[in-house]
Order: C-alpha cells, then structure tokens, then sequence
C-alpha cells in the first residue's frame, strides 16, 4: 500500500462545551446533547479505521477546547496531508425545538487549492455513507468561507451527517455504534477515493497477534485506542514496556487473561465487539461504558458513563427492559443485548 497521510478534524469542543452547538433539550435526560459529543468520538474513530487501513494519521485538535479555525488551517498546512475529513453535525431552524429537516450531507470548497479533488473525496465519502447508514441523503455541496475547506493545502471535505434539531437524529449523535457506522464508511469513502482496499473494522482476521517487539500501523493502533481508554501512553507504534504495561491493565481490567499480549480476545474487547459478555451490577469495562452510552443515546438515564455498572445503570437496565417487552431483571444477556445495540431507537417524545 502506498504512504497516505490522513488528517481528521471535528468541529467545536468539549470542555467547554461551544455555545450554542446543541441539540434542544432531550427529553428523560433533561440535558441537550452537544455537537463535539459526536464530533470527536466520530473524527477519533475515522482515524483508528485509517491506521487499521495502513495510513498514516494525524489528529488535528486532540484537545478537548474549541480551538480556532486559523490555527487548525496553520497545524493541518504544516504537514503536508494526503486529504482532510472534518465531522460536524447539521441544525436548523432557532435550535431551541425539533422539526423535521434531516439526512446527510458532504460539502468541499471551490476555493480549496484542489477543488475538484476535494469534490470527488465528498462525493466517494457521500456515497458511502449512504450505502452503509439508514439515513436519507441530501446531496453534496459547496461551501464558502470555511477556512477548513478552502484554506487548506490538501483535499479536503466536510461531513455532517445529521441534524441536531431532528428528535431521531439527535438521539444518534451519542450513539456508538453511529458514530463508528459514520467513521468506517467515512474511510472506505476515502479509500475507494484512493484507490485502495479497505479492511473491515468487525473481522479479527484483519487484526495481528501483537506482542513486545512489534511495531508498525496496528501498533499505532492499539496505543491509540488505549489512550483513549485513560492509559496514558506514547503513541509511537513501538510496543515497548509501556505498551506491554498498558494492555496488561487493560486486559485485567476487562477480565481477560493478563498476559501483555494482544490476541483476539483483546482486539475483540479493544473494539467492543461481539459477542458481548454478559453484564450485571458490579461489572467493570469496555463493555458496561459501550451499554451505558448506548441507553444513555436512548435517553434512559444512568448519571456518568465510567464504565462501572451501578445502581443507577441497573436501574436505566431494568427501565429500558420493560419497555421492550424484555424480563426486567437488570441483567444484560444476550436478548438485552439484541436490544440496546440496535442502532437508533429508544425513547420517543413524550
């Protein structure tokens, strides 16, 4: 495969949450959802689908802050990218109320260096994204002024693909499984543009065993994914002593055998894959923070998605059992896990 280089952006911020880039309220949880919640996860899924695909990847804002456009164009110009794909996530109308305008959209710039480049990469990234989501789409287009788009030296598109002042598509943004659904059919986009094979994300076929001494693109991967689980760690591609004490913590921590060595078992809890264990109160994990986000976009209420199953996640288990017509018992066995791991879904307005 030949050495691309990929730069993910995603569109406004965390800590603080941007002004005004919400949903209205969301009903049950009496808290609107904001757009960087599905930003980021989505833009840090888009560059784990590209290391995976063997790029190189760059991540324009990894801060939590809203930082600006002019010093996202300067960092993404300085390092002289393949392309560029930037997440955001559409709205209409005040903000303050749902209405009906949804689907997706891609957009590019006439003003970018390489406009008709940048329009093919919205345009394969669009098509995808069709293919491979439930969504409607409503066309690719041109946009002026926005500095991500036409200021940079590289191809570069941006997707949204849903609107926050739509009831349903709103629900999506917090959505794990939407969001890496967007990410990977944002790479095989991207690929296709390239004109390279893309690997898929759910076949542990694709996956090498990785041990101490390994390096190269799966490494960069699974650091990657560690550090975004709270071990800290370079990001390097070199599994060293570091790395070893990192997926030992973590394979522990999701009870699997801790031998520093990353096998099937750990890519498949790694990337949350089934078949998903089955959870209970006083369960820890990858797979109870995976449940937690998935009722929470469903708008049942369980307080802080740690990945710890408590009271209250048991509690938004048994709510959401009963209401889908499952044992409420506050155990998460497989029929539970047919449920809520559908995409979508949940609780309607009231």
């Amino acid at each position: 495969m030949a050495t691309y280089y990929i730069g993910g952006n995603d569109e406004h911020g965390q800590n603080p949450f941007t002004a005004g880039k919400r949903t209205p309220v969301m009903p049950y949880l009496n808290v609107p959802f904001y757009e960087n919640q599905f930003n980021r996860p989505t833009k840090i899924k888009f560059l784990e689908s590209c290391l995976r695909n063997g790029f190189a990847a760059f991540d324009v804002k990894p801060e939590l802050t809203d930082t600006s456009v002019s010093t996202r164009v300067r960092r993404i110009n300085a390092q002289n990218l393949t392309l560029l794909v930037t997440f955001g996530y559409n709205a209409f109308g005040s903000g303050n109320s749902f209405n009906s305008a949804r689907g997706i959209s891609a957009f590019y710039s006439q003003q970018n260096p390489q406009p008709a480049r940048s329009r093919a990469l919205a345009e394969e990234i669009y098509e995808k994204l069709l293919l491979g989501t439930s969504q409607i789409g409503r066309g690719v287009s041109t946009l002026a002024d926005v500095g991500v788009l036409q200021s940079v030296n590289c191809p570069s598109a941006l997707v949204e693909p849903g609107y926050m002042t739509n009831f349903d598509e709103a629900k999506l943004m917090l959505d794990p499984d939407y969001q890496t659904e967007v990410a990977e059919e944002s790479c095989r986009g991207v690929c296709e543009y390239l004109g390279e094979r893309y690997l898929s994300r759910s076949d542990l076929n694709n996956y090498p065993t990785l041990r101490s001494g390994a390096s190269g693109n799966f490494v960069y991967l699974t650091q990657y994914i560690l550090s975004q689980n709270g071990y800290g760690l370079s990001v390097d591609g070199v599994f060293g002593p570091n790395t070893q004490r990192a997926v030992t913590e973590f394979q522990s921590a999701n009870g699997l055998t801790a031998d520093g060595v990353v096998g099937v078992n750990t890519w498949r809890a790694l990337l949350v894959l089934p078949p998903r264990p089955t959870v209970r109160q006083g369960d820890r994990g990858v797979y109870v923070r995976y449940l937690q986000q998935k009722l929470t976009s469903k708008l049942y209420p369980l307080g802080n998605i740690d990945g710890i199953f408590g009271n209250a996640t048991r509690e938004a288990v048994i709510d959401f059992q009963r209401e889908n017509g499952l044992d409420p018992d506050g155990i998460v066995g497989p029929k539970t896990w047919e449920q809520a791991s559908k995409i979508g879904g949940g609780r309607q307005l009231p």
